[in-house]
């Protein structure tokens, strides 16, 4: 006789459900359709823009306010304290100021250095090119970046090798040369501080001291630091500077 229902009366018999074997996976849950989950897709972050350069000069000076960027190229013999002196300008500047050493980039050549004071040969003037392209590059990557640069260097009025030329060419027009032109006095005595391969003959100082009076009818602008500290001359070049990029006076 079939078993009784829940009301008492026989009811139909209801087979027994069967376990799940011990090594069925339980079953995945339902697929939802793409879009409907609530989940957000993560985005691509949006590129950083480089920071603008400076906008031209206008009759309030540079757009936004933002000084202009410059690249000083500051011309001197050994011993006129060029290097130190445009250290402490780039150090001491409110605006955004790099401070490039020709000297230094040379001498990233290690084996194989041709050092000019062993003779100055077409392997020591390929360095002295390369290296001054390499400073260039470096100048305009920095001025494209709203960023000024100094750049020292002993550069000649009379030898193309070493001149002036090319360092426009590399930079560019709105290079700015500046000479620091000391007495001999002062160069010798300063040369003789110096140490390793920086360190001339005295010989050596004066004629290189005695080529740099080719600047005076340059008509660039020459600062005499004989009497001058590091601060002072760092000073007098920031008005060398600030008369260069306010220009010429207006006519009338």
């Amino acid at each position: 006789m079939p078993p009784a229902g829940p009301s008492g009366f026989p009811g139909p018999a209801v087979p027994p459900v069967p376990p799940a074997p011990p090594s069925a996976a339980p079953p995945a849950p339902p697929r939802a359709a793409a879009g409907v989950t609530g989940a957000f897709p993560l985005q691509q972050p949006a590129p950083v823009p480089p920071p603008a350069p400076a906008g031209p000069p206008g009759p309030g000076g540079p757009a936004h306010g933002a000084p202009a960027p410059v690249a000083v190229l500051l011309i001197g013999a050994a011993g006129a304290g060029k290097t130190t002196i445009a250290r402490h300008w780039a150090d001491h500047r409110a605006a955004p100021t790099a401070h490039i050493s020709l000297d230094d980039v040379r001498e990233w050549v290690r084996s194989g250095f041709a050092d000019p004071q062993s003779g100055w040969n077409e392997h020591s003037e390929a360095q002295y090119r390369l290296a001054r392209r390499t400073c260039g590059f470096a100048a305009r990557n920095f001025l494209a970046n709203g960023i000024s640069c100094i750049i020292d260097d002993a550069v000649f009025p009379d030898r193309p090798a070493v001149g002036l030329g090319g360092w426009k060419r590399h930079v560019g027009p709105g290079l700015l040369p500046v000479v620091l032109l000391p007495g001999l006095e002062v160069v010798l005595a300063r040369n003789a501080e110096r140490t390793g391969n920086r360190r001339l003959s005295d010989e050596e100082v004066a004629r290189i001291h005695g080529r740099m009076a080719g600047w005076y009818s340059s008509g660039l602008p020459i600062i005499d630091n004989s009497q001058l500290d590091v601060v002072a001359a760092a000073e007098a070049l920031d008005r060398v500077v600030a008369r260069a990029l306010a220009g010429p006076p207006a006519a009338g």
